[in-house]
């Protein structure tokens, strides 16, 4: 439909780059005043809005119908897994770990994936994942004992556990979500319209449906924005418009180092030196990873995302 131009997918990319890069703090700001499934019903909810005027945008209301009234169980099940269930879980490892800590860890899921692939798709896990892995875990403890590795000492041991649990949900979340039919857009907005409202009712049965404070409406609309909405639909506009895929993928390895520097700035942490060394060796594995895939001829058109 749009022509391809390198440069305007560059454009677009590092702008969804620089939004994902802001969201571990929006996390932690907006947990201040909220609790983690407050603030996922009402960021599901401002996402929901998004994805549907992104959906009007592309006039995709009938193809939505369409696929709603063919597989109605896959995208309940979808949508109880994403939004529901793994944000749920990543948000509550954002409320009990430093921001630096959660944002570093949850970035392993590309390793996790590989992981998932061999039950679910019937993939051989080749040395060079396996190398990648021990690199990337590795670093992931690192970041998790703040360098610290033979006292063992977490912040949070429950925290870093549930922001590892979160790279296996969301890793699951894209296999299963490799079987549907629908535009990226469709399959997005109806795991929302599906999962948005059980957090509605889980919300109502845990007695959280208070409003609450400006503060954490402002930061769970931002998430629901930023994390859930408008950036998905930049990203995607990006790889459209790209005509070396390969090369605007790549920037997506920029936002966890520019996420550090919105986390000092105005979280006001301090960044632990094993925090660099732990992100650096996680980002060099899912590097290795992909360059080691993308050789291989049968999954050289492969692109999360």
């Amino acid at each position: 439909m749009s022509e391809k131009s390198q440069s305007r997918a560059i454009l677009l990319a590092l702008m969804a780059v620089l939004m994902w890069s802001t969201v571990a703090t929006a996390f932690k700001l907006s947990l201040q005043h909220m609790s983690p499934l407050q603030l996922l019903g009402w960021a599901g909810l401002g996402s929901s809005v998004v994805l549907a005027l992104g959906v009007s945008w592309q006039k995709g209301w009938h193809e939505l119908s369409c696929e709603w009234r063919r597989r109605p169980l896959f995208y309940l099940a979808l949508g109880a897994l994403n939004p529901a269930f793994y944000y749920l879980v990543l948000f509550r490892a954002y409320d009990l770990l430093p921001a630096q800590q959660a944002q570093a860890l949850n970035y392993t899921w590309a390793l996790t994936l590989a992981l998932l692939a061999v039950p679910l798709l019937k993939q051989r896990l080749q040395r060079v994942d396996i190398m990648a892995m021990l690199l990337g875990y590795g670093g992931a403890l690192v970041i998790a004992t703040k360098g610290n590795l033979l006292a063992l000492e977490f912040d949070s041991l429950t925290g870093v556990l549930l922001a590892l649990f979160s790279t296996l949900l969301w890793a699951l979340y894209w296999i299963l979500n490799t079987r549907a039919e629908g535009s990226p857009a469709v399959t997005l907005l109806l795991c929302f319209l599906c999962g948005t409202p059980m957090v509605w009712l889980l919300m109502a049965w845990q007695g959280e449906l208070q409003l609450p404070a400006w503060q954490g409406l402002l930061g769970a609309a931002y998430v629901g924005l930023f994390e859930m909405g408008l950036t998905f639909m930049l990203w995607l506009g990006a790889l459209r418009a790209a005509t070396h895929v390969s090369r605007i993928s790549n920037l997506i390895f920029l936002s966890p180092f520019l996420s550090l520097i919105f986390i000092h700035f105005l979280l006001h942490e301090p960044i632990a030196p094993a925090t660099f060394v732990g992100l650096g060796l996680i980002v060099t594995a899912v590097v290795w990873q992909q360059h080691a895939a993308r050789s291989e001829p049968m999954t050289a058109a492969e692109q999360p995302e």
